[in-house]
């Protein structure tokens, strides 16, 4: 099985994990940092908005069952790439719209997939094509956090309920539980 990877900031990394991580083909999706200029950065770091980093995802995925452009139209559908350095309560640079190539070929991809999505949406998008960049995985903490503490905690329960809703009804025959 080819196993490629994808590096997507959307938010916050929380709400982020939990969508991908319910997709066929993914075997997994790590929280974590990138495209700053602090060297292993803390979550404490990266939040005061200094470091320059994104909170991300890093996806690792079977092409063979999900595309990169399965990946970025979900992506795209399930975060809103209209909004300069933010996500609805969550603002700064930390929180940007961005797609962090791995591979040229990436690259082609995602400027594709900006073009397909920015016809759906009202507004122009915003979302950057960054890297390469240091990839920093997040603290041991953040890794699955929808499945463990993040559905006891309120924050996580107002954004992501909806964003898995978004999943569900716009790509169900991609769900890892659909069948």
């Amino acid at each position: 099985m080819p196993q490629e990877e994808a590096i997507f900031a959307g938010g916050c990394f929380w709400c982020t994990e939990a969508v991908f991580g319910q997709l066929t083909g993914v075997h997994s999706v790590v929280s974590g940092y990138i495209g700053g200029h602090t060297v292993d950065p803390t979550y404490k770091e990266v939040c005061g908005g200094t470091t320059g980093h994104a909170e991300a995802i890093r996806i690792a995925f079977d092409a063979e069952v999900i595309s990169y452009a399965d990946l970025l139209e979900i992506f795209f559908a399930t975060h809103d790439p209209t909004q300069l350095n933010r996500q609805g309560n969550d603002i700064g640079t930390q929180y940007r719209s961005a797609i962090f190539l791995l591979s040229d070929e990436q690259r082609e991809m995602a400027e594709a997939g900006i073009l397909k999505a920015a016809g759906d949406l009202p507004a122009p998008i915003v979302t950057t094509i960054e890297g390469p960049a240091t990839w920093y995985p997040a603290e041991d903490y953040h890794q699955e956090y929808w499945d463990g503490e993040g559905q006891r905690n309120s924050y996580c329960l107002a954004v992501i309920p909806p964003k898995l809703a978004k999943l569900k009804k716009g790509f169900a025959q991609r769900l890892a539980n659909s069948a």
